[in-house]
C-alpha cells in the first residue's frame, strides 16, 4: 500500500515526566516493545554489528531517546556474557532513568550512566560534550526515536550520529499496513487514549524500503549500510564503518 510519510507530534511528547497519562502511557510501551519482540530484534541487530569486533573488548554505547531505560536494560540481559565490560549512557530529555534500574545495569556487569538533555543540544557541535572523549561511540542505538524527526532535523540528527559513531543502530516503526493496522488495536491491550493515538501517528511517520539509507550521510566507500524489516511492525537500519573510514576514523 502506497503510505507517504508523515509526522505529527505525539501526545506523550508533549507530557510533563509525572503526569499520570504519561506515566501509564510509558508502561503501555513495556508491553508493546513484548508484543512487537523488539528485545529480540535489538540484540540479534547489536549481536550481528558487533559481530567482527573481540568480544572480550570494552564497549561504549549511547542510546539516544532512551526514556527508563528498560528496553536496553532487557537487551542487556539478553546478550548476558557475550557482550561484557560495557558502558553504556542512556540520553533523554527527560529524567526517567531510576537509581533502580541503574542498579540492575551494575548487576549484569554494566556501566550505565543517565543523561537529560534534549537531542538537538547533543547535536550542536558547540555542545561541550562533542569536547569530551565520551562524545565518541562504539555503537550509538535508536529505539522508535527517529521517526519523530523530518527534513532538518532529522538531517542534523543524523551527521551527529555518523560523526561520532563506529556503529549505528536503529529501530522504527514500519510504515506498512499491517503495521497500521495493529497500532489501532493496541487498545485490546489496555492502552491508554495517549498510547492508542500515538500508536497510530508513528506508524505513519515510520520508515520502509530504503528510506533511512537514502538519508544516511556517510560516505559509501566509508560506511556498510543495511536495512530492512524486521518482524511483523518493525523496521531496522544498521551502518558500520569499513575501509578507511574504521576505528582509525575516531580518537
Amino acid at each position: 500500500m502506497s503510505m507517504p510519510r508523515n509526522v505529527a507530534a505525539e501526545t506523550l511528547d508533549g507530557l510533563a515526566e509525572d503526569d499520570p497519562a504519561a506515566m501509564r502511557s510509558r508502561r503501555d510501551l513495556q508491553r508493546i516493545h513484548r508484543l512487537m519482540g523488539t528485545r529480540a530484534i535489538m540484540t540479534r541487530s547489536l549481536q550481528r554489528l558487533l559481530a567482527s569486533r573481540p568480544s572480550a573488548a570494552p564497549l561504549r554505547l549511547l542510546e539516544l531517546g532512551a526514556g527508563d531505560g528498560s528496553l536496553m536494560l532487557g537487551v542487556a540481559g539478553a546478550l548476558g556474557a557475550r557482550c561484557p565490560a560495557v558502558e553504556i549512557t542512556l540520553l533523554d530529555r527527560q529524567d526517567l532513568v531510576s537509581r533502580s534500574t541503574l542498579d540492575d545495569y551494575a548487576r549484569l556487569g554494566w556501566t550505565a550512566s543517565a543523561h537529560v538533555v534534549d537531542v538537538f543540544d547533543w547535536a550542536s557541535p558547540q555542545s561541550p560534550a562533542v569536547r569530551e572523549p565520551s562524545a565518541r561511540w562504539d555503537v550509538i542505538v535508536a529505539n522508535l526515536f527517529l521517526h519523530h524527526f523530518e527534513g532538518p532535523e532529522l538531517a542534523t540528527l543524523l551527521a551527529a550520529i555518523e560523526s561520532r559513531a563506529r556503529r549505528f543502530l536503529a529501530c522504527e516503526p514500519r510504515r506498512a499496513g499491517l503495521a497500521l493496522a495493529g497500532s489501532y488495536l493496541v487498545g485490546v491491550i489496555g492502552a491508554n487514549a495517549v498510547t492508542r493515538q500515538d500508536a497510530v501517528l508513528s506508524v505513519h511517520a515510520g520508515f520502509r524500503d530504503q528510506e533511512l539509507s537514502a538519508l544516511w550521510p556517510g560516505d559509501r566507500s566509508f560506511w556498510t549500510v543495511s536495512e530492512s524489516s524486521a518482524g511483523l511492525f518493525s523496521h531496522c537500519f544498521l551502518a558500520e564503518r569499513s575501509g578507511l573510514g574504521g576505528a582509525e576514523a575516531l580518537p
